[in-house]
């Protein structure tokens, strides 16, 4: 599991503007490398892709900005671990890269999911849909949802939040003998909570690097999850029998709006990317970008800077433009990439279920007009 402690930091942190800042030729050789081979691989680059891509290395780019330190708490105080640029993900024999029998990413759906207002289906499609378009190129499917029960997994209840917990090893363990032999992954995703370990209070996912698998809670996404109203408190704490499931029996699923899709839809992609080979990003704000807590998780882009960019793009091979194109869709038809089954008029659309993604549109269409502009 994607799970990593040791290594020195190559970075300074300014405490003064708290911010990480790299120098213009460690950006540059982050991205582009100085081997010869990788150098001429760069060159393949449209213009107009490079011209985007070189927006790493400009140090009053608009597009891509240095990565924040808000407190002792966050990720990469608390997690010192080595950079990756893309020579090392490029070269890492251990990575995983679909392959025309390994090209389907699969879904699976841990318990309950949606509300009156959002059923879950809707929900589950606007993920898809999400992946399809961030993955672009690959196909993504929904596996029928399942209750805990059938995955017989270890659960506790936070002895903090008093909610219940499932044990993310466990639900890894379930998910690897489940995975279809042409997935190039599978991921679990649940609105219930996650611990990796007893000594952890939680985890928002977890991945498995080696294995194509990932298992991810969007559980406290929910806006009153860390109130005292929060409804998935049990009132009681009960003393829980193992193997006895049926304490998630109408057990609370949160409300799905608008902000808890764009979180899903980061926290997804981003342990997807783990999958990928794609370490935590130390170089630019980045979806890549570790978090400790849900302000940091807030804080970090939808998107992938240019260096985990092209190491994605190394693995798919799509056209930048055309991958942008499909994300702006994705927002523009309410959650949809193409026409289809799932995108009927009666799938709830804008303006409510793309509202928290007004601000990441508007970053799209700057990456479209430089790639454009670069092209004239």
């Amino acid at each position: 599991p994607v799970s990593c402690r040791e290594g020195k930091r190559n970075w300074t942190c300014t405490v003064s503007m708290q911010a990480i800042r790299h120098t213009e030729q460690a950006l540059k050789t982050a991205l582009i490398s100085k081997n010869g081979e990788l150098i001429k691989l760069y060159e393949k680059f449209s213009q107009g892709e490079r011209h985007l891509l070189n927006e790493a290395f400009r140090l009053d780019s608009v597009l891509f900005q240095p990565i924040t330190v808000h407190s002792e708490s966050d990720w990469i105080p608390s997690h010192p671990e080595p950079t990756q640029d893309f020579e090392q993900f490029y070269q890492n024999p251990y990575r995983s890269t679909p392959s025309a029998k390994k090209s389907t990413i699969y879904i699976q759906p841990i318990g309950s999911f949606g509300d009156s207002r959002v059923t879950a289906e809707d929900y589950l499609h606007w993920l898809k849909s999400y992946c399809e378009a961030f993955y672009f190129g690959l196909a993504v499917k929904i596996l029928q949802p399942i209750p805990v029960s059938s995955t017989g997994c270890t659960f506790r209840v936070n002895e903090h939040t008093h909610n219940l917990q499932l044990h993310a090893e466990d639900l890894l363990k379930f998910l690897k003998q489940k995975k279809p032999k042409d997935a190039f992954c599978i991921v679990g995703i649940t609105m219930i909570d996650l611990y990796p370990k007893e000594s952890w209070n939680f985890v928002f996912g977890q991945a498995s690097l080696t294995e194509g698998m990932g298992v991810f809670s969007f559980a406290r996404y929910d806006s009153d999850f860390y109130s005292r109203n929060y409804k998935g408190r049990l009132k009681a704490v009960k003393k829980l029998t193992a193997g006895d499931y049926s304490v998630f029996h109408g057990y609370y699923t949160p409300p799905i709006t608008s902000t808890l899709l764009l979180r899903s839809c980061k926290t997804l992609t981003h342990e997807m990317g783990h999958i990928f080979g794609i370490r935590h990003c130390q170089w630019l704000q980045c979806v890549m970008q570790g978090s400790n807590h849900l302000e940091e998780s807030d804080r970090r882009p939808l998107e992938l800077c240019p260096i985990c960019l092209r190491k994605l793009h190394c693995a798919l091979g799509f056209r930048i433009a055309e991958r942008y194109e499909a994300l702006l869709h994705w927002i523009d038809s309410g959650g949809c990439v193409v026409q289809g089954p799932g995108c009927s008029r009666n799938t709830p659309s804008l303006p409510s279920a793309m509202e928290d993604f007004k601000e990441h549109r508007a970053w799209i269409l700057k990456c479209l007009d430089l790639l454009q502009q670069s092209m004239k």
